[in-house]
């Protein structure tokens, strides 16, 4: 019988996709999980995901260091421009989630996040089933190391290939 073994990435390791707008490190992937893919993410100031939701993948965020604006709900209304703006039936707005903050993403919940201060913020990321967000975040961030603005038809393309709907534009410095 052949004994399993775990995976142990320590810190300041994995595979490391980065760009002027942001630094993604693999932890796990779905090489060596069924469940989930993990990633360590440096968010830079003025990065903003945009507002988007998924059919199928559901997430988690735990931030690490700095501050996030946060927004996991479906809005009475969903404006295209600032989800920031957003507010849910229930009430509830976009908030500043500090280190220890834990965010859920199930299935069809608009979510976005955006570091609005001048000092970059680290969250840890998990993302259900792999190995999509994998796939779509090397092909992201090679579109956003072009240079320039964001190309948002590339990255529409994109973002519907990995069931990705984009209710508001992704941003960066």
């Amino acid at each position: 019988m052949t004994q399993a073994e775990g995976l142990l990435v320590p810190p300041g390791h994995g595979r490391v996709v980065e760009t002027p707008a942001q630094r993604v490190t693999f932890k796990v992937t779905g090489t060596h999980s069924r469940m989930a893919s993990t990633f360590e993410v440096e968010v830079p100031p003025g990065f903003d995901v945009g507002a988007h939701v998924h059919t199928r993948s559901e997430e988690l965020f735990y931030v690490l260091e700095g501050e996030l604006d946060v927004l996991a709900f479906e809005p009475r209304i969903r404006t295209p421009d600032n989800w920031r703006k957003w507010e849910s039936p229930s009430g509830s707005r976009a908030v500043r989630a500090t280190p220890g903050t834990v965010i859920v993403v199930p299935p069809g919940c608009p979510h976005a996040f955006a570091n609005p201060t001048d000092t970059p913020a680290k969250m840890f990321f998990q993302a259900s089933p792999p190995p999509d967000h994998e796939r779509y975040f090397e092909e992201l961030l090679e579109i956003l190391s072009s240079g320039g603005p964001p190309d948002q038809g590339a990255i529409e393309a994109l973002r519907a290939k990995y069931d990705i709907q984009q209710l508001t534009p992704l941003r960066h410095r």
